[in-house]
């Protein structure tokens, strides 16, 4: 039966994770947070390391429902998902490009990487979704 455009999402409408009823993103959330915590509690250089490790594996398991959501119609993750392709850029510009591009051409090549990323996405949303250019 074909969703209606105007109601609600339901729980049961959810993609289901391609491995299968396994809660994998949760408990990547839970490592990744438990990591950002401890690492507040050890000593340099490894309480560094273990912050960044836990901001990116949460930051990655967030990603991964938020694009599974988004590629299945179910719920937009537009502004997320253009935003994780501004922040990569950033990432490189300042990385590797430090001495190649001045900061305030990264600073705009990152704003206009997050505007074609947010037009390709909800235009990825709205056919995936039957139409809707989002939902709530």
């Amino acid at each position: 039966m074909p969703r209606s455009r105007s109601r609600r999402p339901r729980r049961e409408d959810r993609p289901p994770a391609p491995w299968g009823t396994f809660p994998l993103t949760e408990v990547v959330v839970f490592v990744g947070l438990v990591l950002l915590l401890a690492g507040f509690f050890v000593a340099p250089p490894r309480g560094p390391i273990m912050i960044g490790a836990g901001l990116v594996l949460s930051s990655v398991a967030g990603l991964e429902l938020a694009l599974r959501e988004h590629l299945a119609g179910y719920r937009s993750h537009t502004l997320i998902l253009a935003g994780m392709g501004g922040v990569i850029t950033l990432a490189v510009g300042w990385t590797l490009l430090a001495s190649v591009i001045a900061p305030a051409l990264r600073i705009v090549l990152a704003a206009v990487v997050f505007g074609v990323g947010a037009w390709y996405f909800s235009g990825l949303f709205a056919r995936r979704s039957g139409g809707a250019r989002f939902k709530l």
